[in-house]
């Protein structure tokens, strides 16, 4: 059983940075491509960030290109969002998510499909 857990949100002021961490609990698994995805109220789920992680190649949404990075250290199985200059409409609840066979090509798309494990998610709120 692999799980992913999520942590680091919280409540911020516009302009803010907060750090997200996604720790995979089994050190046996490897996946080819992981993401980052956020769920705000009423919407649908929308990805913002994808690593493919063999060469480590970074994937964004037009809407955090520039302010957030994602980025992976192997010796500790975590995958993280940095979250730089957010605004309002960053907040949403963000989760991370794991796929075991994305080519880089459908990694890059930062879809939903494809992943196999997701997880439970940590809440971003940005104020004004």
């Amino acid at each position: 059983q692999v799980r992913l857990v999520e942590s680091g949100g919280g409540s911020v002021q516009a302009g803010g940075s907060l750090r997200l961490s996604c720790a995979v609990s089994s050190y046996t698994y490897s996946s080819s491509c992981m993401g980052w995805f956020r769920q705000a109220p009423g919407k649908e789920r929308e990805g913002v960030a994808a690593i493919y992680t063999g060469p480590g190649s970074t994937y964004y949404s037009d809407s955090v290109k520039g302010r957030f990075t994602i980025s992976q250290d192997n010796a500790k199985n975590t995958v993280y969002l940095q979250m730089n200059s957010l605004k309002p409409e960053d907040t949403a609840m963000y989760y991370c998510a794991a796929a075991r066979y994305l080519s880089a090509t459908a990694c890059s798309r930062i879809s939903r499909s494809g992943y196999n494990y997701w997880g439970q998610g940590t809440q971003v709120t940005v104020s004004s």
